[in-house]
């Protein structure tokens, strides 16, 4: 796949590779199973794949799979899909799990090496005795064991000896390193948990700091790259690898992580939403995963192209998530279908059209790439508008349907409201209105002008369907605002409007994941859980107009 992305990472490699460093290039996505890929990941699978891909190199999907508590089969289903569906196919599939017999080796080799020690400390004393930013850590009193006495002692951790927390194994580098993760840091923990992959193999199972440095040195990648939040650990990486005494040398490099606004992008708060009902699953539409954005209609061909034009920089910033919208608004404009829908219906009757005729128009399937061809859309005596495109009182300037007024519908005639007619409670239910034959829309018709067009539906012959738009899920903070309590606080209650309308009737063999451009309101994707042989439904993808400039 061309990528043309130019980043810093695309040019470390370069020189590498020019300077003899390395002959090739392997890169790795080491996602954990523990939840679904949000954006930010895609950003970086585009560019670990496609940076690999720029010098025929190789990109290895591996599972960090450490903390069996907190992953399951099905967060490694989706990541494949994901994956898959961005446009990448892995060169090799591995599981850190692959490797613990391997992991467990180089554990006891630091313990041999007087580098490893078995910690009798619970969590909270560790915290505890590792210190602060500005005071040194102290040392624990179980520092000093002896080579046997931690062998000894981590053998019986494997063999299920003691429970969860009663002994951690630890690296033994420097407990006044003005780098907190250089501070003994926990290598192994004891945990009687049953592993997705290796069962109950295992009840004592790696840390991801320790795990991560030695898959890389097994599968020879070249180059680790990671977002910039491991900064800090790549003493700590480097450190493992060396005393490790891994064959291969892998370097870690971090870029800035992608982060959107009125979005979360910690997998954590996502879990959260699904967890305490704020959505309806991973997949949500108003979610940032990559399973949501493609529920809702993003195309990956607009997630690479955001990815590419936001760049891979050493800093972090924050992105305006009208940014990506835009680059689905491109990708869809040459693609997507013209149709019309109504989402608010108002019954309008043709009063002078003959009854029970019903006339076939023309009307193109896409005004930007006329080999797209033509539909026919039917048109009678009663049709559906939209309830915002009539006003009894208007304002100046409003051009659209009020009594006495004519506007045009789109790729029909010109119509004009003679009657209002409403219910008990006063209101609008249906409107009379007259047509003018001779304004048939390609006719030719020059006589007069009209300012309003409208889009419309013809009622006998309808599709009724559900439309579901949306809004920012997380609401930005206010300048000024004090810092919440919690990132809940800031759920939008009006994330999603449930509609129930109507959409022309060449519309009824629409498929999931069917893309339309919706005359006068935005791209629509025909949702993949919702929809069903007898009831659409049609999630909002993007507005059609955005104020957002590149």
């Amino acid at each position: 796949m061309e990528n043309n992305s130019s980043n810093f990472i695309k040019n470390i490699i370069k020189d590498d590779l020019e300077s003899g460093k390395h002959d090739h290039v392997i890169t790795r996505f080491p996602p954990e199973p523990n939840g679904y890929l949000h954006i930010g990941h895609a950003k970086s699978i585009i560019l670990n794949f496609g940076v690999a891909d720029d010098f025929n190199g190789k990109t290895n999907l591996r599972f960090d799979d450490t903390n069996p508590l907190k992953e399951d089969i099905e967060f490694v289903n989706s990541i494949k899909e994901d994956v898959k569906w961005l446009g990448y196919d892995w060169d090799n599939l591995f599981f850190a799990s692959d490797y613990f017999d391997e992991m467990y080796k180089r554990a006891v080799l630091l313990i041999n090496k007087g580098l490893a020690y078995v910690d009798d400390l619970n969590a909270d004393q560790i915290r505890e005795y590792r210190g602060t930013l500005t005071e040194p850590g102290k040392d624990s009193p179980y520092r000093n064991r002896t080579v046997e006495e931690n062998l000894e002692l981590f053998e019986k951790m494997r063999s299920g000896e003691y429970e969860n927390g009663a002994k951690v194994l630890r690296a033994k580098i420097d407990m006044s390193s003005p780098n907190i993760n250089l501070r003994d840091p926990v290598i192994y923990r004891i945990s009687h948990t049953e592993h997705h992959n290796t069962g109950n193999k295992w009840c004592i199972y790696p840390m991801y700091a320790f795990a991560h440095p030695i898959e890389d040195a097994i599968e020879g990648v070249t180059h680790s790259i990671c977002t910039l939040e491991f900064e800090d650990q790549r003493p700590l990486y480097d450190w493992i690898v060396e005393n490790c005494e891994m064959e291969s040398k892998p370097k870690q490099y971090e870029f800035g992580r992608l982060n959107l606004t009125n979005t979360v992008m910690s997998k954590r708060k996502l879990k959260q939403l699904v967890d305490e009902g704020f959505v309806d699953g991973w997949d949500d539409p108003r979610m940032p995963t990559v399973s949501g954005l493609r529920r809702r209609g993003y195309t990956p061909e607009a997630i690479r192209a955001f990815c590419q034009e936001i760049g891979v920089a050493k800093t972090s910033g924050i992105v305006d998530s009208q940014m990506l919208d835009h680059f689905v608004r491109e990708d869809l404009k040459l693609k997507a279908p013209r149709t019309m829908a109504i989402l608010n219906p108002l019954k309008v009757v043709i009063t002078n059209y003959p009854e029970g005729e019903i006339e076939w128009l023309d009307a193109e399937v896409n005004p930007e790439v006329p080999e797209m061809g033509t539909r026919q859309i039917p048109f009678s005596r009663e049709i559906y508008i939209e309830q915002d495109d009539f006003m009894e009182n208007p304002p100046k300037k409003y051009f659209r349907l009020f009594p006495g007024n004519e506007v045009r519908l789109k790729h029909a005639y010109f119509i004009k409201c003679e009657e209002v007619i409403k219910d008990d409670a006063g209101n609008v239910i249906e409107l009379r209105c007259t047509y003018d034959i001779e304004t048939k829309s390609g006719s030719g018709f020059t006589g007069r002008k009209v300012k309003g067009t409208l889009h419309w539906v013809e009622a006998s012959q309808a599709v009724s369907a559900e439309f579901r738009n949306f809004q920012p899920l997380i609401l930005d903070k206010e300048n000024g605002e004090e810092e919440e309590k919690s990132f809940l606080d800031r759920v939008n209650p009006d994330s999603i409007e449930i509609l129930q309308g109507f959409v022309e009737p060449n519309m009824k063999d629409a498929k999931p994941q069917d893309k339309f451009q919706f005359f006068r309101h935005g791209y629509y994707n025909v949702d993949s859980k919702l929809t069903a042989a007898d009831h659409l439904v049609f999630n909002q993808i993007v507005g059609l107009k955005s104020s957002f400039k590149l």
